[in-house]
């Protein structure tokens, strides 16, 4: 079992920038994969980045692709988000998650995977 509290959001105006935090506690952290995951209203959750367990392998969805950076310091059992010039389409519920690292995959972007998820925290973007 692994807890997840998320940190980092509120209101921000297009092209500013933000930064999100993933603490973790109850596991192993360096043996999880993590996963940043967004949900507007009326849409579903989307990965926006993923990251394996040693942070050497990332995934970004193309939109944010050159704008927001997710890395993660298992020294301090935390993931991050950071996210610059953001858009009022980055608006939605953020949402850490963890899944232990199994096999050879090295990071997971599809939601069902995940066990284990953060509270959520709201991240809006005005124009």
């Amino acid at each position: 079992q692994v807890q997840l509290v998320e940190s980092g959001g509120g209101l921000v105006q297009a092209g500013g920038s933000l930064r999100l935090s993933c603490a973790a506690s109850g596991g192993t952290f360096s043996r999880y994969a993590m996963g940043w995951f967004r949900q507007a209203p009326g849409k579903d959750r989307e990965c926006v980045a993923a990251i394996s367990s040693s942070g050497g392998r990332t995934y970004y969805v193309d939109s944010v692709k050159g704008r927001f950076t997710i890395s993660r310091d298992n020294a301090k059992n935390t993931m991050y988000l950071q996210m610059n010039s953001m858009q009022p389409e980055d608006t939605a519920g953020y949402y850490c998650a963890a899944r232990a690292a199994a096999g050879n995959i090295n990071y997971y972007t599809t939601p069902s995977l995940y066990p284990y998820w953060g509270q959520g925290t709201q991240v809006t973007v005005s124009s």
